[in-house]
């Protein structure tokens, strides 16, 4: 296939993005604290990562495990400080006690990245309806990317989901325009019907660190999957 895919590496520092991007990583999306599946990182450690590395960054707007908004006050802070940092690219994803897009926390936030590019990341496989998120979002500005495994369960499960919006994509389906960022479980061996199915980005976390958590990002385990999206 001609068209590079594109990956994406979580990153908890400035070892971690330089690793990344030594493995032949596209873009890193920026946390702390694992432990929640990933929270906003400080300001410092934007600034840090932003010298390290010349390569695209998502900042994660998320300042609790789940994802109920919390104090959107204090996400939209977050923002407005990253933003004067420098960060152009985000990742945020709220829903309500339904199981619906938390429309009021996202289009707050979303008015303070003025424009910016922006991921909705794996609420969308907690959502109890997930094509109606998608239409739900869709006329939202800078939103150009759904993270996702298809499940809340990880790819696995939510394979034929993934398979099947993926045509949706390709067919220009309304709703269905944005990037599938396909992470959660992910693993090498599900790479080649995706790519089969015209998904073009993907993500990892765990599997680009040959020690877990614990450890940092390697890079010959990222070079591992760039070779396998490019061949």
């Amino acid at each position: 296939m001609s068209k590079r895919a594109v990956l994406e590496v979580i990153a908890l520092d400035a070892e971690d993005a330089i690793a990344a991007q030594a493995g032949g990583a596209d873009r890193l999306e920026l946390v702390t604290d694992m432990a929640a599946d990933g929270l906003t990182p400080s300001v410092d450690t934007f600034t840090a990562i932003r010298r390290a590395v010349d390569i695209r960054l998502r900042v994660m707007l998320r300042l609790a495990d789940g994802f109920d908004a919390g104090d959107v006050s204090a996400l939209v802070r977050a923002a407005r400080e990253l933003r004067a940092a420098g960060a152009d690219e985000f990742v945020l994803g709220f829903l309500d006690e339904q199981g619906g897009p938390d429309l009021a926390a996202v289009e707050r936030i979303v008015a303070e990245l003025d424009g910016c590019r922006w991921t909705f990341h794996r609420a969308i496989d907690r959502a109890a309806d997930r094509d109606a998120l998608r239409k739900q979002l869709a006329d939202l500005p800078g939103l150009d990317t759904y993270l996702t495994a298809g499940s809340a369960d990880g790819v696995d499960a939510g394979l034929d989901v993934l398979l099947a919006e993926a045509g949706r994509s390709a067919a220009g389906e309304p709703g269905y325009e944005q990037q599938i960022l396909v992470g959660g479980g992910l693993r090498l061996d599900h790479v080649p019907g995706l790519r089969a199915a015209g998904v073009s980005a993907f993500h990892i976390g765990g599997a680009s660190r040959p020690a877990g958590w614990a450890g940092p990002v390697a890079a010959d385990a990222v070079r591992v999957w760039r070779e396998a999206l490019d061949g």
